[in-house]
């Protein structure tokens, strides 16, 4: 499930990015080829399509994301053996331990 969000992640976002490239900040852009000849979309449908287009692509972007977060595989813990290769590190930095202690107070003497 998380690999699908990914790969729809990827998509959301190269379309996004030509659906801005698309667009003029002066109002030019894609729109500005259809300002002659107003023949299937006019220049204010035309903006009004591209504006759609990015509020649609921003808000899917962010709910794949948001999804994908939530599917995340994780690994499954198991405690059992961790805890018996904890308690024997435990009891062999104890025993450790102790053997310098000794070993500073043979020589201290």
């Amino acid at each position: 499930m998380y690999s699908f969000f990914s790969v729809m992640i990827l998509i959301c976002a190269v379309l996004l990015i030509l659906v801005v490239l698309v667009q003029n900040s002066k109002g030019g852009g894609l729109a500005s080829n259809f300002s002659q000849g107003n023949q299937v979309m006019g220049v204010k449908k035309t903006t009004d399509f591209l504006e759609k287009a990015t509020w649609t692509l921003a808000i899917c972007l962010a709910v794949f994301c948001l999804a994908a977060s939530f599917t995340i595989p994780h690994e499954k813990k198991n405690d059992a053996p961790k805890t018996e290769q904890t308690q024997e590190a435990a009891a062999e930095d104890a025993a450790a331990e102790d053997a310098a202690n000794a070993g500073a107070e043979a020589t201290a003497e």
